[in-house]
């Protein structure tokens, strides 16, 4: 019997039991670390899609800086507001779920809409 509770335990643990979970709208989060988690990660995912595709389009300057800043933050919180539904007070309020990870996420987004920018748009 314990291996069976052992193996429930290690498959609620998963990151694919995490993943199901954050793309399933309103999901029961119990444990606050693990949705915090799913915050920090979807917020680098953004940074690196939104990097590639500002390199890509060619934005420049503070325009594609505060798109980006504004993206980032409203994407996140409909996420949590709107799809998962959470209660931000049990997360210390929405702006610390909205600034969950925004500082790598901007230092990631950076980092790949120079390098996509100068590769595609110098010789």
């Amino acid at each position: 019997m314990s291996k069976v509770v052992d193996k429930k335990v290690q498959c609620q643990n998963s990151i694919w039991y995490t993943l199901k979970k954050a793309t399933t709208k309103n999901s029961n989060w119990p444990d606050k670390d693990e949705f915090l988690d799913v915050i920090y990660w979807t917020r680098q995912i953004i940074g690196l899609i939104a990097g590639l595709l500002w390199g890509l389009l060619p934005l420049k300057g503070l325009f594609g800086l505060g798109l980006f800043v504004v993206l980032n933050a409203v994407l996140l919180y409909a996420y949590f507001t709107n799809f998962q539904q959470v209660d931000e007070e049990e997360f210390g309020g929405a702006w610390e779920l909205t600034k969950e990870g925004f500082v790598t996420s901007l230092a990631g987004f950076l980092v790949m809409w120079i390098i996509v920018y100068s590769g595609m748009h110098f010789d």
